[in-house]
């Protein structure tokens, strides 16, 4: 019998393969953090043996979920000026709150509140947008989370940068460092067409061909956007970008609540990746988000949650619901974006758009070993005639029970392994206080 590290047997398993399966009384094999094999459990217990092994038999085993665009340390921000459109919620609340307040300290502390939250809600990666990102890797380091960090530039100075150059510099520095870490990648991450300039854009694509990297950009996200683009460029903001060459297979586009017919067809034919924000366009009053036509066009759609300054949290199996119904309603088809889509939007999509497909996003061998427990014990979770259907429909956070990545645990039991809660929770009322001080 061959040794291995950890055999996790669950009463089902969704491996969110091209086969659609949902398996029942199988075994997850891990050894060196990878899948080795995904086998029915008595095969299981005849070909290994195990240093641990873990029973769930009212559970379901599914890949973690990926998180595609969040602001992690805007969670400090969390319910600080709510109601408002987008607009006016950045410029007379939010970017005044970072001049005053966005450091090292503030983002490693919003990271490590963010992060808890997200492992305890059964994500297992993320891809960020936000200053400091060194702050932000640090915590990921810590915790044993997966991340796609992005190398923020606008065009304008912050705590974080002077110039555009140093914004290009401290990303590379950012890169280099990581470009060998097991957990952590990196893309760049201009905020939006409206803050950075065609000669910055142009410089992100030269170096996003050179490092082999994704470029992860607001884009489309309210209608005030397209009119300002207009006004100031002659063109809406996609056109921009397109004769920019920015449209490829590199490009992750967030929110896009405002394309037309044209537009869908570009970004089919030039392979974008879109990340669907329901709650958080929902919240803002930004405009839906066409995802039946996107999936008819055949253009990859993923699932972010944003940051929880708009959200207000950072809840995936809520995302997930949400994009499912509200394309349904926008598209008056009850059969478009049947859970199953949902599901693969919020786990392979997303891998797939950060072109680490071939590391998570499914349990099959090979893979690492990005995973999370679902509990279906409980009454709220009866009766379950279809699991992916349950994940999608009826199922919460707070069915997390246990969360790994790489093979590690991260959560067990519903308690964090490499995380210390209180400490996180002292440490955000601290600077809640300052700035709620602060702003009274």
């Amino acid at each position: 019998m061959e040794t291995v590290d950890l055999i996790i047997h669950a009463r089902w398993i969704v491996p969110v393969d091209t086969h659609h399966h949902v398996l029942e009384y199988h075994s997850v094999v891990i050894k060196d953090g990878r899948i080795v094999a995904l086998i029915p459990q008595d095969q299981a217990k005849q070909q290994y043996t195990a240093t641990a092994e873990q029973h769930f038999d009212q559970h379901c085993l599914m890949p973690g979920l990926i998180n595609n665009h969040t602001h992690t340390a805007m969670s400090l921000l969390r319910g600080l000026a709510d109601d408002l459109p987008l607009m006016s919620w950045l410029n007379d609340h939010i970017w005044p709150a970072e001049k005053r307040w966005v450091s090292d300290a503030f983002v490693e502390a919003g990271s490590e509140l963010a992060i808890a939250e997200m492992i305890r809600g059964g994500t297992t990666c993320f891809n960020d947008m936000y200053f400091f990102p060194d702050a932000t890797a640090r915590i990921v380091d810590q915790s044993g989370i997966r991340a796609s960090l992005g190398m923020i530039i606008i065009d304008f100075p912050s705590a974080w940068a002077a110039n555009v150059e140093e914004y290009i510099h401290k990303g590379q520095q950012l890169h280099d460092h990581y470009r060998h870490h097991s957990r952590i990648t990196t893309t760049y991450a201009p905020h939006a067409p409206y803050t950075v300039s065609d000669e910055t854009l142009e410089a992100v694509i030269m170096n996003a061909e050179e490092l082999d990297v994704p470029i992860h950009m607001h884009i489309h996200e309210t209608t005030g956007e397209i009119s300002q683009s207009v006004e100031q460029h002659g063109v809406r903001p996609l056109e921009r970008l397109k004769h920019l060459g920015l449209l490829s297979p590199r490009l992750i586009a967030v929110h896009m609540t405002q394309l037309n017919d044209q537009e869908l067809n570009w970004c089919a034919d030039s392979g974008v990746h879109i990340v669907h924000c329901p709650e958080s366009n929902l919240k803002l009053a930004s405009g839906f988000c066409p995802v039946s036509k996107l999936e008819h066009h055949g253009i990859n759609i993923t699932i972010g949650t944003d940051g929880a300054a708009s959200n207000n949290d950072l809840d995936m199996f809520s995302e997930m619901r949400q994009a499912a119904l509200l394309a349904k309603a926008v598209a008056q088809d009850a059969s478009t974006i049947p859970a199953q889509t949902a599901l693969e939007m919020a786990t392979i999509n997303a891998a797939k758009a950060l072109g680490i497909e071939e590391i998570t996003g499914s349990l099959e061998i090979g893979k690492a070993a990005d995973m999370i427990v679902v509990d279906f014990c409980d009454i709220e979770s009866q009766p379950c005639y279809d699991v992916v259907s349950q994940l999608v429909y009826a199922t919460g956070r707070d069915k997390v029970t246990d969360v790994w990545v790489d093979g590690k645990q991260l959560l067990k039991d519903r308690q964090l392994t490499t995380l210390n809660q209180a400490n996180i929770i002292q440490n955000t009322q601290d600077w809640s206080n300052k700035i709620r001080q602060q702003d009274q």
